[in-house]
């Protein structure tokens, strides 16, 4: 059986600076570019949502911004959108939000999850319109470029790229061989 992992390694590895779900304990680490407009990201995002609740403290989950905006013409603006919550605490509801309505992040839907997540949609207008966020978010896609991700999902397992199948059975599998190494 082939290896899920590939020889490219992460390149940043995951620290302070990203959006971590998951004990700081935990031995594995599983890292997600992607993209709040790609059908497969939001696929993907399904199948971690599954794996935390059947890996547990196990691993943690991180993720940062690769919008392929060539493709997704709202990908940029829902990355900057899920970091202007994050700046309010917010992060991980507003990115499951953005996964749930993939159909819908144009910015006046921006702003209604901002107001449904009672956020201070002043600051979340604003620092939308200014594109606070765009240089947190090209330094996540920097980095992704620099470890070799060319499109999303791309996930890490403990700072290895991981090729395997993006599917429940297969990335559990590779996590719960991660912990045991």
């Amino acid at each position: 059986m082939a290896s899920p992992f590939s020889l490219t390694a992460l390149t940043a590895p995951v620290s302070d600076r990203d959006h971590i779900w998951g004990p700081e304990t935990a031995p594995v680490t599983l890292l997600e570019y992607g993209d709040y407009e790609c059908p497969d990201c939001g696929k993907a995002f399904f199948v971690v949502k599954e794996l935390r609740q059947l890996a547990g403290d196990v691993f943690r989950f991180a993720f940062r911004n690769f919008p392929l905006m060539q493709k997704h013409r709202h990908a940029e603006r829902a990355a900057e959108a899920a970091e202007a919550a994050g700046a309010q605490g917010r992060f991980w509801e507003m990115h499951d939000i953005l996964f749930q309505h993939q159909q819908a992040l144009g910015d006046a839907h921006l702003i209604e999850y901002a107001a449904m997540l009672k956020l201070d949609t002043e600051r979340f207008r604003s620092e939308l319109a200014s594109h606070t966020y765009a240089g947190r978010v090209g330094e996540d896609i920097a980095s992704g470029i620099r470890s070799g991700v060319q499109g999303t999902p791309t996930f890490f397992l403990n700072d290895e790229r991981y090729t395997g199948p993006p599917d429940v059975e297969s990335l559990l599998a590779a996590i719960e061989q991660a912990a045991e190494s």
